[in-house]
């Protein structure tokens, strides 16, 4: 049997997940049975009430918040839009002031770059060689003018987790609101938005094994932001458009199902990870680590390769039957790789060379086994093809 007859080596979770057989079988009722729309009064569209209703209140409990602070979207993008758009609009005649780190996702810098348009000021801060932002930073970027401060919990390329308390204890000392992108990090990092000071908070089920096309914005009580999508009185006025029923109850479903044992989950995925980044490091020379050696999300190992091109790893792999990610930029269309990246201090080239493994609930240890198998022997023959490479790397050693 070949490596394309077998079962893919998924390890691309930072990217989605599978929805897993409880999740689709709590929402399985509400395509059918329970069709009705949860704004109508009668008695048959009020089943499809109490299951928005009922995800509310797992998701409130997910993050330590109170039911009426959850408010459904049709994903994480739009949950962090709405979170630096509409408290950037809303508190407009406060200031004009924003501040966020290079290596947000892009729903958050292009939303930035949005308000800069609109005569907003953007402080993009630096972060350190393992993706890091310096509360200390974030400290001396504040002005009289800032309102919002906007630093993901966990990156979604090199894993690193970010001093979220912290952060949010800085922006509240000098009166501005802060959000985070928690996209990555529900579910695999415990959340508490009353402890870390959080007043905006972007979720999307999809990252949990939950359905595509649905996640949610906590908008901490007495918040002041302006509504994304006008049009109707959904989301108690907040947010226009019929729900997406079935949707919303697969996400209050998974976010309970991801956050009932954090740390017993974290252990095994965690120990796998390890032993991923152990040997890959070990058995294959000029090879770095990306992201934060220990502080960093459980499922997440990013290297980068030198000599090589992270697309052509990518194909190589997948012809092996193994399904993983790059920071490189190249299979959107552009030639510039992950900013991220480049904002950790990496060249262009060691950018380029660039792997993504993020493990999830369905690995094994044999799905390490195979990755540890294919991998040396992809870079390998990378590098013998590679102008780039020096003489003494393309020679093998002999034992």
């Amino acid at each position: 049997m070949n490596d394309l007859d077998r079962h893919p080596v998924y390890m691309d979770h930072a990217a989605t997940t599978f929805m897993k057989p409880e999740i689709m079988a709590a929402m399985a009722p509400y395509f059918s049975r329970y069709f009705g729309n949860p704004s109508s009064l009668y008695r048959f569209a009020r089943e499809s009430r109490n299951g928005v209703d009922g995800a509310r209140r797992q998701v409130a409990a997910a993050i330590g918040a109170n039911p009426e602070e959850v408010f459904f979207t049709a994903g994480g993008s739009e949950a962090d839009n709405w979170a630096v758009k509409g408290a950037a609009l809303a508190n407009r005649e406060r200031g004009d002031h924003i501040v966020t780190s290079a290596i947000e996702h892009h729903a958050v810098l292009h939303t930035c770059g949005w308000l800069e348009k609109q005569g907003f000021s953007v402080t993009y801060l630096p972060v350190d060689e393992f993706g890091r932002v310096d509360p200390g930073d974030v400290e001396e970027a504040i002005t009289d003018a800032t309102i919002l401060v906007s630093v993901m919990t966990a990156n979604n390329e090199i894993g690193t987790i970010q001093s979220v308390a912290e952060i949010g204890r800085v922006a509240h000392d000098h009166g501005a609101l802060f959000h985070t992108d928690a996209v990555q990090a529900v579910g695999a990092v415990p959340i508490d938005v009353e402890r870390m000071g959080i007043d905006l908070l972007s979720l999307s089920g999809h990252k949990f094994y939950g359905p595509k096309g649905v996640g949610a914005l906590y908008i901490r009580r007495g918040t002041r932001i302006e509504n994304l999508i006008h049009g109707g009185g959904q989301e108690r006025g907040r947010r226009a458009g019929t729900e997406n029923v079935p949707g919303i109850v697969g996400l209050g479903r998974a976010i309970e199902l991801a956050t009932a044992d954090i740390e017993g989950h974290n252990r095994r995925i965690a120990a796998m990870r390890d032993r991923l980044v152990r040997s890959v490091l070990g058995s294959i020379p000029d090879t770095r680590l990306n992201g934060h050696p220990t502080e960093r999300l459980p499922n997440n190992a990013n290297f980068s390769f030198r000599y090589v091109e992270g697309e052509s790893i990518l194909l190589l792999l997948d012809a092996r039957g193994i399904c993983a990610s790059t920071g490189s930029a190249c299979s959107s269309g552009s030639s510039e790789p992950s900013h991220v990246l480049l904002a950790t201090g990496l060249s262009h080239e060691e950018a380029h060379g660039s792997l993504r493994l993020t493990l999830g609930d369905a690995n094994t240890e044999e799905d390490v086994d195979s990755v540890l198998e294919v991998l040396p022997d992809v870079i390998g023959r990378l590098r013998e093809i590679s102008p780039l490479t020096p003489v003494r790397a393309r020679i093998p050693e002999v034992d």
